[in-house]
């Protein structure tokens, strides 16, 4: 499989995806009025990112759970790292939650680090809230 820009037709693939991927998944409306880049693997998964003036800013990754650890993740942020860079930013920001060890080490591989954190962000129904972790990454450097 190959990770591909995504189009107004695929709006429904992709809140499929997040909703797959999500407890409360974005519907395409929600998709579409992010303004952002979406890139899609067929199937398996999702990344949206959105660059404004010379940063930007990744605002979810979806990976169908039976396919995580394939490496669909590893393909969709290295697109859109490309995709930021091409549209001219320098730095990339994400989240990511505390009690996400799989991602956090995806992330620290490609190079991103911790600059802050935002408490008790992520709802855990029946568990309270996790903290997340805000991560950057700037990209004129190659972890």
């Amino acid at each position: 499989m190959s990770v591909r820009r995504a189009g107004p037709s695929d709006l429904d693939a992709l809140a499929a995806l997040h909703a797959a991927a999500f407890r409360s998944g974005w519907s395409a409306a929600d998709i579409a009025a992010l303004d952002a880049v979406a890139l899609i693997e067929d199937g398996a998964g999702l990344i949206l990112v959105r660059t404004i003036a010379g940063e930007a800013e990744i605002l979810t990754v979806g990976v169908r759970a039976e396919l995580r650890g394939a490496g669909v993740g590893r393909r969709l942020l290295e697109a859109a790292l490309e995709s930021a860079r091409a549209d001219g930013a320098e730095s990339v920001f994400l989240e990511v939650a505390e009690d996400n060890p799989n991602a956090r080490r995806l992330y620290a591989g490609r190079g991103f680090e911790e600059v802050g954190r935002r408490p008790a962000y992520y709802p855990r129904p029946g568990a309270g809230a996790v903290d997340a972790l805000v991560l950057r990454r700037a990209l004129n450097t190659t972890p």
